[in-house]
């Protein structure tokens, strides 16, 4: 079977490796056939060579490890040791060995779902990154008639906003260096600020803070710090963003001073907001047809990284077809 391995910063390689089989499936897994894939912001780390923090990361120059580090998948089951999911089914959810940039793959049953199968499977690929979306907003206080600033208007940041102005936000604003006016008004935002989150802090109206403020950039320490210095007193932080660093320097007094509230956490119950994801694609039917701009073969593994690499205000998600 096919698969594509990172053998140096930025560069794939496809190679053929010994077919996955069903004596290898373990109880609680299931054996995919490979149908589309996402690329994740997540992902671009791996790609430029970083050193993670997987099991398997463990190249010389990158992973080196097969079908990495792709996570967001769309597959046809195969055989399977779950009980939810049958032989002939088709599933989206998370590739769980962040493996899933191969022609088979074998995941935890508990991370996928079966979806409406009149969806195209590119378009299929949104419902992951949207499960997570929509697990984090329950974490956070009702959006109804709030003022929600999303740091990050890439895949997840957009997200972010649509979700947010379906909650019934009063405003959403959205801050990212990438000029997204193009996209905006799909994605429910109402005010795009093209610009560094620092400049944005600096230049916000005391009188109109946000609320709630999401920090979906990630990678880096400074733009946490943004989003608590944006955020009105009572107000909310939600850091969803991959940290690469384990300790993130705050002002702890201003999140005392001003009774912050800071949530973070990865998605939970996947089965169930996966479910959730596939009921609000359903009722906002144009939400993933604007969100995938870009569809590549599973043979451009290549181009399709690197164009998510560059910031390009007409790139939202990338779909990789099988």
């Amino acid at each position: 079977m096919w698969a594509h391995r990172l053998i140096a910063p930025y560069a794939f390689e496809r190679i053929d490796v010994p077919d996955l089989a069903e004596d290898q499936v373990d109880e609680g897994q299931v054996l995919l056939a490979f149908v589309a894939a996402g690329v994740c912001g997540s992902d671009l780390p791996a790609f430029r060579g970083a050193q993670g923090r997987l099991p398997g990361d463990s190249g010389a120059r990158a992973a080196e490890k097969n079908g990495f580090p792709i996570h967001e998948i769309v597959g046809d089951v195969i055989a399977s040791r779950h009980p939810r999911h049958r032989p002939g089914d088709r599933v989206v959810g998370w590739a769980s060995g962040f493996d899933g940039l191969m022609q088979r793959v074998i995941a935890d049953g508990d991370g996928l779902a079966g979806h409406d199968p009149t969806l195209a499977p590119e378009h299929a690929v949104g419902l992951q990154p949207l499960a997570c979306v929509l697990y984090a907003v329950e974490q956070l206080p009702d959006l109804a008639g709030r003022h929600v600033a999303v740091l990050g208007q890439g895949s997840i940041g957009l997200l972010f906003s649509a979700v947010a102005k379906a909650a019934g936000a009063r405003h959403v604003t959205g801050v990212d260096p990438v000029d997204r006016r193009a996209v905006a008004a799909a994605f429910g935002v109402d005010t795009v600020v093209q610009s560094t989150s620092d400049r944005w802090v600096h230049h916000l109206d005391a009188g109109d803070r946000p609320e709630i403020v999401i920090e979906a950039v990630g990678h880096q320490v400074a733009t946490l710090s943004h989003a608590i210095d944006a955020v009105a007193p009572g107000g909310t932080v939600f850091y969803f963003g991959v940290p690469d660093d384990d300790s993130y320097p705050i002002s702890m007094r201003t999140m005392l001073r001003n009774n912050l509230t800071l949530i973070s956490g990865v998605t939970r119950d996947r089965a169930r907001m996966l479910d959730a994801a596939s009921k609000f694609a359903a009722e906002h039917p144009d939400l993933l047809g604007s969100y995938v701009t870009h569809v590549f073969g599973d043979h451009d593994a290549q181009a399709a990284f690197e164009l998510a690499s560059r910031p390009v205000p007409d790139r939202v998600k990338i779909a990789i077809v099988g």
